[in-house]
């Protein structure tokens, strides 16, 4: 069975336009469970764009599936994950300017400080994954940092243009996940999924955690508005008949 973590971070992404308390993600987070959802996946970030230390904090007590924290190589966020030992910690990439992540950890380039990390957050009891890109020389150099799973940056998939180039794509992917698969690593994938998108990356052998947020985060605005509107006309037309 292929675990499905639901993405939460851009709940908070329109809370924060406000800087209100609504939509909470502590909600999306009991909704996306009631739905199925395996995992409730967020990410940390530094400047704290939309989830927050709050945020996790809470989750951290009401999720009762699989809470994977993203989060990136720095001490500040290091020392907030042992704290709260997350079942999971999936080490990401993370640049201030940048709107998402656009690519792989490179572990390559610093291969000693992830080792260092993930030995820590091993020590407290969470499970380690890494976020790479499916280069094989970044693969190599993941196994050698002693992670239990690597999840594989599907980005440039999703923004293939044409056929020919997704499917070059696919097979970058196939690839650097039967190597994870062959040193004994939990295979996982993520970034850009969509409900176009999902099925070939679904059926890669042994693939066992799927992350996607911002399509279905997308998905659940627009099926229910119509409903949302109904029920707040529904309010001020009570007002008349009182």
């Amino acid at each position: 069975m292929i675990e499905l973590g639901v993405n939460i971070d851009h709940i908070a992404t329109v809370r924060q336009a406000r800087r209100t308390v609504e939509p909470d993600p502590v909600w999306a987070a009991v909704m996306a469970e009631v739905g199925g959802a395996d995992g409730i996946t967020v990410h940390l970030r530094e400047d704290r764009r939309h989830i927050n230390d709050r945020d996790v904090t809470i989750l951290r007590e009401t999720v009762r599936c699989k809470l994977n924290l993203e989060m990136a190589c720095v001490e500040e966020v290091v020392n907030i994950a042992c704290n709260l030992i997350p079942n999971q910690a999936t080490l990401v990439p993370e640049r201030r300017e940048e709107i998402t992540t656009e690519g792989g950890l490179d572990v390559a380039g610093q291969k000693k400080g992830v080792q260092e990390i993930v030995r820590r957050l091993q020590d407290c009891g969470i499970v380690v994954s890494l976020f790479l890109d499916p280069d094989l020389k970044q693969i190599e150099a993941g196994l050698q940092t002693g992670c239990n799973a690597i999840e594989i940056h599907t980005g440039r998939y999703a923004l293939a243009k044409n056929e020919l180039d997704q499917n070059t794509e696919l097979n970058r992917i196939i690839n650097a996940g039967k190597m994870i698969v062959d040193a004994g690593l939990r295979l996982h994938a993520g970034h850009g999924l969509t409900y176009h998108n999902v099925l070939p990356i679904a059926g890669i052998s042994k693939m066992q955690e799927l992350n996607i947020g911002h399509s279905i985060i997308s998905r659940a605005f627009m099926s229910g508005l119509r409903e949302a509107v109904a029920e707040m006309k529904r309010l001020i037309l009570s007002v008349a008949k009182n």
